[in-house]
């Protein structure tokens, strides 16, 4: 961590984690070969968060160096759920379930993404028991 991501006391100041997670998503959809900016030229299509639900576990400190992982744990024609986690080694500080809408980059109105992107985008998504838990209750 750098100076700039925490606050007078050496902690990584909360809004900072919003930052971090939004970045693995970035590159995990750049990983899978849909990255954003292609995505809003070959689709017109971008995706804007729409829910966030974050729990704080441990603090993290400058210097530590950290890991945010991003699974794709549901995805919908119109939206997608990401499963999240900050970690410092093995030890897990944060986890964040973040859903985003489908939206036409031209009108930033809500589309559904083409057929050939949700079943690419399908097939990555990560079976979430904790998810599919809660579906089944409903």
């Amino acid at each position: 961590m750098y100076w700039e991501d925490t606050d007078a006391g050496g902690v990584v100041y909360h809004a900072q984690y919003v930052a971090f997670l939004e970045r693995a998503r970035t590159e995990w959809l750049r990983a899978h070969g849909h990255g954003q900016e292609r995505m809003r030229h070959d689709y017109d299509m971008v995706f804007a968060v729409r829910a966030m639900q974050l729990e704080f576990l441990r603090p993290a400190r400058l210097d530590d160096m950290l890991s945010v992982t991003a699974e794709l744990s549901l995805c919908r024609r119109a939206s997608i759920v990401f499963t999240q986690s900050v970690l410092r080694g093995e030890e897990l500080l944060l986890t964040a379930k973040v859903r985003a809408a489908v939206l036409s980059a031209s009108t930033f109105r809500p589309k559904a993404a083409p057929a050939e992107l949700y079943e690419q985008m399908k097939a990555l998504q990560t079976p979430d028991t904790e998810h599919q838990k809660m579906r089944n209750n409903e």
